[in-house]
């Protein structure tokens, strides 16, 4: 891995959606919220909108996340920007809005966080997602930082952000584990391999690191779990509250 430039130290604790417990997910706030609760790091969701913009949003549909509803992939910037990210979470976040990547790469330079991109495409928009997200965060991200570490479940998302970013650490991502994970793992050449804390166990984990690689874990969030799957041997855990798991920040 020669040629992949160094992700700097991993924390044990990476917010998730920015501290989804605590905050609407996938927000500015929420990365602030995350930030506050102690969190080095956060994770994102990086969608596309119907104009090619990207922004944050977990969900292939709208309904959950904000007022609106049907298809995310049909909604122009303008439109999405229009709805109410944060009611739907608290009204002490009514009016927050979808953020645009571009707004969340300026939040986590200005508050001094690393960054895990997930790219999570709409059904068929998985190389169009990562070539027109990574295309402008490399363009935003100054060269003096660790770069973001770069994810997906969508094998089409990897291939396209090993093209467009070449020297990104990428994260495999695995829910249920694939028969060639390991081949796939070495294709991409990835820094990290980024798994389902609920579906492993500490052999599991030995066989990930015996690739050379750190294994890190979603979603923790409770503090006996995050004990136990770190002492298993996994380097970070990805949580929806911070704050819950400070005891294990270390």
């Amino acid at each position: 891995m020669s040629d992949i430039l160094p992700l700097g130290p991993l924390p044990r604790l990476i917010g998730h959606r920015g501290a989804a417990r605590h905050a609407p997910e996938n927000t500015l706030a929420g990365i602030r919220m995350a930030a506050a609760q102690g969190a080095k790091w956060v994770e994102v969701d990086v969608k596309l909108t119907a104009d090619l913009v990207p922004v944050l949003m977990h969900d292939d549909t709208l309904d959950r996340t904000t007022d609106g509803t049907g298809p995310a992939k049909d909604m122009t910037l303008d439109a999405l920007r229009a709805l109410d990210a944060g009611s739907w979470f608290s009204p002490a976040f009514r009016g927050e809005k979808v953020p645009t990547l571009v707004e969340v790469i300026q939040l986590v330079l200005a508050l001094n966080l690393g960054i895990n991109l997930e790219i999570k495409p709409c059904p068929g928009r998985e190389e169009e997602t990562a070539g027109v997200a990574l295309t402008l965060a490399y363009s935003l991200w100054p060269d003096d930082r660790p770069p973001p570490l770069v994810s997906s479940f969508a094998d089409a998302s990897l291939d396209m952000a090993r093209q467009v970013v070449p020297r990104w650490p990428l994260g495999y991502l695995i829910d249920r584990r694939p028969p060639n994970w390991r081949q796939r793992v070495e294709a991409l050449d990835v820094s990290t391999i980024n798994v389902n804390a609920r579906r492993e166990d500490a052999a599991s984990i030995r066989e990930y690191k015996s690739t050379g690689r750190p294994v890190l874990a979603y979603t923790v969030n409770t503090v006996p779990m995050a004990r136990e799957v770190l002492g298993w041997g996994v380097s970070s855990v990805f949580t929806d509250t911070p704050s819950g798991l400070a005891g294990i920040a270390g």
